[in-house]
């Protein structure tokens, strides 16, 4: 755990040297997957700008919207404080920016869903190691498991071992972005996001009953509510492109006997 990193007279935090990271990653992939698509490799770099602004404006409104209470007094100053940050906002951000981006190259498609899904899940991953080394309280409950920590210095510290979680859901998500690069070819496009949507899904909502959020419907967090969103839509995208898939068959075999 290493929440600072002292360098000469400069102090860096290194949750935010992994979001970076994590940005950096994303783009690779988007470049070499955009390449072999035949698409021009900057698109990657604007695409992960858009997501970079977009993410940051959409995760500062949401902590906003959910801390109302508290951020009204100050609102200039709340929107614009360096603290705060809502995963669910930043996606949602992310992704305006980035449809509004391809909506202006005029790549709004199928494909653009596909090259998002392995730099979503590395640029997760990536986040997560930046969770673990800043010890922001995304560690899990109580246990005296062999591989049990205490994040004492931390950001939001706690001495008592608990799920060294950021772990858990990093190794997983490198293990997904693998998993979907490797499939990047294999379906038809707009099949890789919605296994992405699903793997994603499923992650978050098993590693919640180790989390600390608290219950909010149902006996259930509210991420893994989201979760069971993701894993819904992720199922009926996959269901959707079936039928569609289904219904050309005939459709070209008429076609050839015609």
């Amino acid at each position: 755990m290493q929440p600072e990193l002292e360098i000469g007279p400069i102090t860096l935090q290194t949750f935010g040297l992994m979001m970076g990271l994590g940005f950096v990653a994303a783009g690779i992939l988007a470049g070499r997957y955009l390449k072999e698509l035949g698409k021009p490799v900057d698109w990657a770099y604007e695409m992960v700008f858009a997501a970079l602004v977009g993410g940051l404006v959409g995760a500062r409104l949401w902590w906003v919207g959910e801390n109302w209470s508290e951020a009204k007094d100050d609102l200039l100053g709340s929107l614009f404080s360096g603290s705060g940050l809502v995963w669910y906002g930043g996606a949602l951000g992310g992704a305006v920016a980035v449809l509004l981006w391809a909506w202006r190259r005029n790549f709004l498609s199928r494909q653009l869903l596909d090259v998002a899904a392995p730099g979503l899940a590395v640029g997760y991953a990536f986040g997560r190691v930046g969770c673990q080394l800043a010890g922001d309280g995304d560690y899990g409950i109580p246990w005296n498991g062999p591989w049990a920590m205490s994040y004492p210095d931390g950001t939001v510290p706690t001495t008592e071992e608990v799920h060294p979680t950021p772990v858990y859901e990093s190794l997983t998500m490198f293990l997904v972005a693998a998993l979907l690069w490797r499939w990047r070819h294999r379906w038809r496009p707009g099949t890789l996001f919605a296994v992405y949507l699903i793997l994603a899904g499923l992650e978050r909502f098993l590693v919640e009953f180790i989390r600390r959020n608290e219950e909010v419907l149902f006996g259930l967090t509210q991420p893994q509510l989201f979760s069971i969103l993701m894993i819904a839509g992720g199922a009926a995208f996959l269901a959707y492109l079936r039928r569609e898939s289904g219904a050309r068959a005939p459709a070209r075999a008429a076609s050839s006997r015609a």
